[in-house]
């Protein structure tokens, strides 16, 4: 008689095996044959557990060649009536479910565009009038400033599709041009009208002296910053903007031009002179503090971030099999699971931050600018970086946190569903975070105030902070990306063990589910008439 008895480690966790049955040369212990279930669920696909057909199938081919029967049947052949039916159901749910998850999915990221025009109004600009207001241009009667915020007041009051127009008092900004640009850079206003404090003083005297120099482009400042949403301040906002002041330019030049020509104290030879104070009068100066560009920073603050989602998701199955090695014993013992749990978070935590390099490294090497000085917040710069040279470590960290937030929550839907219900996680995961993180949620319906949450969100707005010093809320940014960090490290154990725990029990229930396919197939065979031995 043979004996078997397995060595055991200073834990008591039996490995190997002195003696093995000659009739049994697979035998393996319990511990490797749970740790060898957990570590096959990723292989497995979920069908394989509720309708084990491939097995059947090879059972099939096995007797047909011990009795005589061809290996393989044609499509039509009576023996693939019951596997026909099989496929098609199985076919026609699976089908059923893609059809549904797409038609969700896909109305979330379209829901983002709908009824913009009605929501154009959440786009804030201020109207801010000092014509006439500060010294030493107070006296006399305004003309520009009023005509300006009648013209906006009037617009904002409309039904139609408009900015959010709000006029406010210059004492709001302590009498200060320069605060309100500074209150447009920290995002507190999509843009800004500002009517200078001598539009109205410039524009009467140059009439009045003739004053050859005269800008009419000097009467009115309009201030925003593009970089901070390079599609929403082009697409709604500045077209807005330049419809407006070609509205004022007419309106106001027609009226001056009249009440000039009516004036007969004033010399014509002086109107003559300065014919720009008579028409157009007056202009606007379109001030952008942070302009959008170069043209291939785009994907790296917009569709690029993509590929973050996508390298992540992946890692699970590049990975997974890499981990499970530890825990099959080929002439070592199984590795403690809690321990496998911590090396598998640390591993692929270190994944992402070598992956989030990578990621990083391709940017540099297109000559995305780094190395630029940060800028004034109320004057026009070209490419100015947040951190100077600092700017491409702090660019990659927010790249490996918002990896490290995106990624380890596919690691735990992964583990939680399977195959091949990850790849509709994954359709979920990337459209939500598409379409809240490249698109304006001022411009979206209530419901996607989730958005804010959402990790890809944070990200953009951090690089677009980072590459383009923009007002900073890397403190806010970090902190969500940090709580998704936070959430499903927490959730990591419970995934591993819930993985765990389908592995083993798909396993114990295989068996089961082939006896009862192959009894309800002979049962359906028998109600066909067809004999057992297919004859």
């Amino acid at each position: 008689m043979t004996t078997s008895l397995a060595h055991h480690d200073s834990h008591g966790n039996g490995y190997l095996r002195d003696g093995m049955d000659a009739d049994s040369p697979f035998e393996m212990v319990e511990s490797e044959k749970e740790n060898h279930n957990y570590a096959s669920v990723i292989q497995t696909p979920a069908t394989e557990v509720l309708d084990p057909i491939e097995s059947n199938d090879v059972e099939e081919e096995e007797r047909m060649e011990t009795s005589g029967r061809p290996k393989h049947a044609g499509f039509w052949h009576h023996s693939m009536v019951n596997v026909r039916l099989h496929v098609l159901k199985l076919w026609a749910r699976t089908v059923l479910i893609l059809f549904i998850a797409i038609m969700l999915v896909l109305s979330c990221f379209e829901g983002v565009f709908h009824n913009i025009p009605a929501k154009l109004k959440s786009l804030t600009v201020y109207v801010i009038d000092f014509d006439g207001q500060v010294a030493p241009y107070q006296g006399g009667t305004p003309l520009v400033g009023p005509q300006i915020v009648q013209a906006a007041e009037t617009i904002a009051q409309s039904d139609k599709p408009h900015l959010g127009y709000v006029t406010l008092a210059p004492s709001e900004f302590k009498n200060d041009p320069i605060a309100v640009r500074r209150a447009v850079y920290d995002f507190k206003a999509y843009a800004a009208i500002i009517i200078n404090a001598n539009a109205t003083a410039l524009l009467r005297q140059a009439v009045e002296q003739g004053n050859s120099s005269y800008d009419p482009n000097g009467a009115v400042q309009v201030i925003y910053v593009t970089a901070r949403d390079q599609t929403t301040i082009p697409t709604y906002i500045v077209p807005q903007l330049v419809a407006f002041e070609k509205a004022m330019v007419a309106k106001i030049g027609s009226t001056w031009a009249q009440s000039v020509l009516e004036n007969s104290t004033l010399s014509l030879e002086n109107v003559a002179k300065a014919p720009q104070a008579l028409s157009p009068a007056i202009g606007f100066t379109a001030i952008d503090l942070r302009p959008f560009g170069p043209a291939m920073v785009t994907p790296w603050v917009s569709i690029g971030l993509i590929y973050l989602i996508i390298i992540a998701f992946f890692s699970f199955s590049f990975f997974l099999p890499i981990h499970m090695k530890y825990i099959s014993p080929r002439g070592h013992p199984p590795l403690h699971f809690h321990q496998l749990i911590i090396w598998r978070w640390f591993a692929t935590v270190a994944a992402y931050l070598l992956l989030s390099l990578s990621y990083s490294f391709v940017s540099l090497a297109f000559k995305i600018p780094y190395n630029n000085p940060p800028a004034s917040p109320t004057e026009p710069a070209i490419n100015p970086n947040a951190y100077g040279k600092g700017t491409f470590p702090v660019y990659w960290m927010v790249n490996f946190i918002g990896m490290a937030a995106v990624g380890l929550a596919c690691e735990n839907v992964a583990m939680a569903l399977g195959q091949p219900w990850t790849a509709i996680w994954l359709l979920f995961w990337v459209i939500t975070n598409v379409a809240t993180g490249f698109y304006n949620l001022d411009l979206s319906p209530e419901w996607y105030k989730w958005g804010y949450a959402w990790p890809l969100h944070h990200v953009v707005e951090a690089e677009h902070q980072i590459l383009f010093d923009l007002h900073s809320r890397l403190g806010l940014n970090l902190g969500v990306l940090f709580a998704w960090v936070a959430i499903n490290t927490a959730l990591f154990p419970f995934a591993c063990y819930l993985m765990r725990w389908k592995g083993e029990r798909e396993h114990r229930l295989r068996d089961v589910k082939e006896k009862e396919w192959l009894t309800a197939m002979s049962r359906q065979r028998t109600n066909l008439g067809i004999p057992k031995n297919g004859s």
